[in-house]
């Protein structure tokens, strides 16, 4: 806030070798502790399938904590001006959707949602591709690459308010690095851990780099490339809502909640959380019906 960039560098730096020493730590516990052969990754488990009244089982608890909040607010158990009622919230939700005020934040929000995946899940794939098949620009890139994915999302924010502001370039910066090493890392080890005999059948049929790409390496690595994608756009979604957060303005959900804060409705506060869950849900679903979709050769 007072445009110390040196000191903004000092802590991304520290965030960054923390962020090194906990990944190193976690593969070297890996490592010691992890003797027996890892699962294969290609094949694709569904869900446990309910039958009959187990449908019902994983609803229980929802519903009865549901239940419960309800008589505990009609009761007056808790203030509803800091907790209210399910009802209350389903019709603020109703009646913001009807006057297009929560309709109109969640479009700005899928708007930058998307643009921001395109952005950095366009460059993360790219760089995937190029770091698994290049040893040499994995050697070159790589190491920085991994130096910076240690830095949370959220330490860039400074930096990107002080470069770019507070309009919608700086939502799409965050977003994009949100979405960016997901995919990077899932394309970049897919690639690199094909089966070393799809070079040897490239180089007998004298395949090009498109040819080699679109038979071999691609459908090869589609399912880490597809489970990558997946995360990427979970990551975008949460990505916007963190934007609109720290950087409150020109509408979207996450600046409606903050405003909302401020006037200390709760209602709509819980109605903004509700719409951002849902949306988070289905975008995960769509993401795995794209890698269904996409990969129907590995189902189990």
């Amino acid at each position: 806030q007072l445009f110390m960039l040196d000191i903004v560098f000092v802590c991304i730096l520290v965030i960054g070798l923390l962020g090194v020493c906990m990944d190193r730590g976690i593969g070297w516990l890996d490592r010691r502790l992890v003797h027996w052969p890892h699962p294969a990754t290609a094949e694709f488990r569904r869900g446990p399938r309910y039958q009959g009244w187990q449908r019902l089982q994983p609803w229980l608890l929802p519903l009865a904590l549901l239940a419960l909040w309800q008589v505990a607010s009609d009761q007056l158990w808790v203030d509803p001006n800091i907790l209210p009622s399910p009802l209350a919230v389903l019709a603020t939700t109703g009646n913001g959707l009807l006057d297009g005020s929560l309709l109109g934040g969640m479009g700005l929000s899928l708007g930058r949602t998307l643009g921001g995946l395109l952005l950095g899940g366009g460059l993360g794939f790219a760089f995937g591709l190029l770091l698994g098949l290049s040893r040499f620009s994995e050697r070159l890139l790589g190491p920085t690459l991994a130096a910076i994915r240690q830095i949370a999302i959220f330490a860039w924010v400074p930096l990107l308010t002080a470069w770019f502001g507070l309009g919608e370039l700086a939502k799409w910066v965050f977003v994009a690095l949100a979405a960016f090493f997901p995919l990077f890392i899932a394309t970049q080890r897919s690639v690199a851990q094909l089966s070393p005999q799809l070079a040897e059948a490239a180089q007998v049929l004298r395949l090009n780099l498109w040819q080699r790409l679109r038979r071999l390496v691609l459908p090869g690595a589609a399912p880490g490339i597809f489970a990558g994608l997946r995360i990427s756009l979970i990551y975008a979604w949460l990505g916007t809502i963190g934007a609109e957060y720290f950087m409150p303005s020109n509408g979207g959900i996450g600046s409606q909640m903050i405003s909302a804060q401020q006037l200390l409705r709760m209602d709509l506060i819980m109605a903004g959380m509700l719409l951002v869950g849902l949306t988070g849900a289905l975008l995960n679903l769509i993401g795995q019906q794209l890698e269904l979709r996409a990969t129907r050769w590995r189902h189990a």
